[in-house]
């Protein structure tokens, strides 16, 4: 400790700033080596300072060797020093100094320059630290000069506010739909099963993905929030009060392959060409967006039409179902950047939340929607709306309109539509003439029919059904859609050379009619022993189209026995079922829907094949439905007149020829 103490003494009284800084003489004669290690420290000392090379020297294990009278171990300890090597050693030989100095003057010669290209950049780095100093002072000194004048406005600023303060007071009142919205799951009218079965799957403690089908109007989207708001107060409901209820529309949301915009499931706006916001774009920090799957977390998303959903969409939107989570991408994503804020970088390595229930609503058929996405959600058919019901709505929206209606006025209205929606505007337009017209208190059968004139409206339910019974002329059934709807065939015969009669049906039809058509010569043989060669025979589908062949096989059939036989149709009657070569009614589809067509049309009693008696619910609509297994069970219901049937037809039932 004693000899540091003498050190220091003598380094600063060798250092003192009234004199050159120079290291102290050994006590001995000076030859011209000392004088060149002497220079040596003199340059060390004016590059790195005096402070600093004495710490150099003691972290270097050097203060002893800086001390010596011998120029080897003072040369050993500048080594040492410039190195930065504590372990350098042994001393330099007389033979190795001179090798040894020149070496250390190659170091001195590095650390000199490196230590001048520091000082500059040191220079250049004070400059421009105040530089920006100076700037922000100048920023925050506009910023206050703006908060103090925050009051002050320009004539066009005061003209713009003026504007949206005038557009703010303009207010109309409600729409004409959003008055007559249900309000209440008891006003949707005709979907009591449908309604029973969504509250049913959301209100339970792990409710299900849906997708609601039926025609439009009928209350899908209505439903849906309606039964949403009704499940929150059940206890054991994982759906909060403030659950959400999101809704976009299918035929809106486009997959961008570029991953730029994405509405539905997020997207991430670079900082340089897709402007993220001003803070991180200076950082060079992507901005993720997240899309409406986060808004919906914990609640719903009800998309509508979602059949009308880009399917590269839907699969990637069965990946946020999956992992309840939507992630982010981006390649101007660098999680070391110091500047990513703590959100930003959350929302990068876990992703955004997307826990929500999927409700999507389609007026398309099952076929529109990825299979992957429907295996993971329970489906539910809302059901077209029939006259009754419509009858119902637009009585139930007179009332919130608080005016009365002629006799008759909503039946009309029910001939016009098949759409709950529909009929509330076609009210609304009456309602709006008849306030025209001074007469506000009552809505009349006339300015339905201005309505329906203006609008080039056409009654869409027209009433086929008779009491009377007819030849050759039979209801089929046939459905489109979520819509059912009756088919009128009509056959009539003329007698013809025995052997070479001939056979037209309207091509419009189709290939799969016609087969029918052959089908139905060869079971009427077997039902009344007449060979249908033996006549001219002329069936028809009145209005033409393309039909569903097979379905319509039972309805041809019993057109063309008919016409050969003389025997009446009854005409309350529609009937639909393959027929085969057996006289077997065979099954079909749209069974459920051919019973709302068949009710449109005022038939009372429905003729379907024995296999789909499990596919209508008995006294459906209303409906007499009549499950049969052969032709000649079907007969028993379609026919007034009885069928005066051939031995053909016992041996057909007997041995199943």
């Amino acid at each position: 400790m004693t000899v540091l103490k003498k050190f220091f003494g003598a380094i600063k009284r060798t250092f003192s700033p009234k004199k050159r800084l120079t290291v102290p003489p050994p006590p001995r004669e000076v030859t011209d080596l000392d004088r060149e290690i002497n220079s040596l420290y003199n340059i060390v000392i004016d590059a790195m300072g005096s402070d600093r090379l004495v710490l150099q020297a003691g972290k270097m294990d050097a203060l002893k060797l800086l001390r010596s009278n011998d120029p080897g171990e003072r040369i050993l300890a500048l080594r040492r020093i410039l190195e930065e090597n504590p372990n350098a050693s042994p001393p330099p030989s007389k033979a190795e100094i001179p090798a040894e100095l020149a070496r250390i003057s190659e170091l001195m010669a590095d650390i000199i320059a490196r230590r001048q290209v520091e000082d500059r950049i040191d220079r250049k780095v004070s400059e421009k630290l105040e530089h920006d100093h100076q700037e922000y002072v100048r920023d925050i000194r506009m910023q206050i000069l703006r908060d103090e004048k925050a009051e002050e406005e320009t004539p066009h600023e005061i003209k713009k506010r003026e504007q949206l303060e005038k557009l703010e007071s303009v207010k109309l009142t409600q729409s004409v739909m959003e008055l007559l919205r249900p309000k209440s799951l008891e006003e949707i009218v005709g979907q009591e099963r449908a309604v029973k079965s969504l509250r049913a799957k959301l209100a339970s403690p792990y409710p299900q993905h849906l997708i609601l089908y039926g025609p439009p109007g009928v209350g899908k989207t209505t439903a849906a929030r309606l039964v949403l708001e009704a499940v929150k107060s059940l206890d054991y409901s994982p759906f909060e009060e403030d659950a959400p209820f999101v809704e976009t529309d299918g035929t809106t949301l486009r997959w961008d392959p570029r991953d730029m915009t994405n509405p539905l499931l997020g997207s991430v706006h670079d900082p340089i060409y897709q402007g993220a916001q001003k803070s991180l774009a200076e950082s060079g920090v992507p901005e993720p967006k997240p899309g409406l799957v986060t808004d919906a977390h914990g609640g719903i998303l009800f998309i509508d039409e979602i059949g009308e959903m880009d399917l590269m969409l839907q699969n990637k939107l069965l990946k946020v179902l999956e992992d309840k989570r939507a992630y982010f991408e981006s390649a101007y994503y660098d999680p070391t950047n110091e500047h990513v804020p703590p959100y930003v970088r959350m929302l990068f390595e876990n992703g955004a939340p997307a826990d929500f229930v999927l409700i999507g609503a389609t007026t398309r058929d099952a076929s529109s929607i990825n299979p992957a996405l429907r295996s993971r959600c329970a489906e539910i058919y809302f059901e077209p709306l029939t006259p009754a019901h419509i009858v119902q709505i637009v009585n139930n929206a007179a009332e919130k309109l608080e005016v009365d209606l002629e006799q008759g006025v909503a039946e009309l209205i029910s001939e016009y539509t098949i759409e709950g929606r529909k009929a509330i505007n076609i009210l609304a337009d009456a309602f709006s003439i008849a306030l025209e017209s001074g007469s506000d208190d009552k809505i009349s059968k006339e300015q339905i029919y201005e309505v329906a004139q203006v609008s080039r409206l056409f009654q869409f339910v027209t009433k086929k059904a008779s009491s009377k019974a007819t030849v050759g002329h039979i209801f089929g059934l046939g459905v489109s859609g979520f819509l059912g709807s009756v088919i009128e065939i009509e056959a009539v015969v003329f007698t013809a050379e025995k052997g070479k009669g001939t056979i037209r049906f309207n091509e419009t039809a189709g290939s799969m009619a016609k087969d029918s058509v052959f089908n139905a010569a060869s079971v009427l043989r077997a039902v009344t022993g007449r060979d249908i060669h033996d006549f001219d025979v002329h069936i028809n589908v009145i209005g033409g189209g393309n039909i569903d062949g097979p379905s319509a096989g039972t309805a041809i059939l019993s057109a063309l026995v008919s016409a050969v036989t003389g025997a009446k149709i009854r005409q309350d009657v529609a009937v639909t079922g393959e027929i085969s070569l057996q006289g077997k009614v065979r099954p079909v589809g749209g069974v459920f829907e051919k019973a709302y067509g068949a009710r449109q049309a005022g038939i009372k009693t429905l003729v379907i094949p024995k296999e789909n008696s499990k596919d209508i619910p008995s006294g459906h609509l209303g409906l007499k439905i009549h499950a049969v297994e052969t032709a000649e069970e079907a007969f028993k219901w379609i026919f007034a007149d009885k069928i005066e049937t051939a031995d053909a037809m016992q041996k057909l039932n007997t041995e199943n020829v």
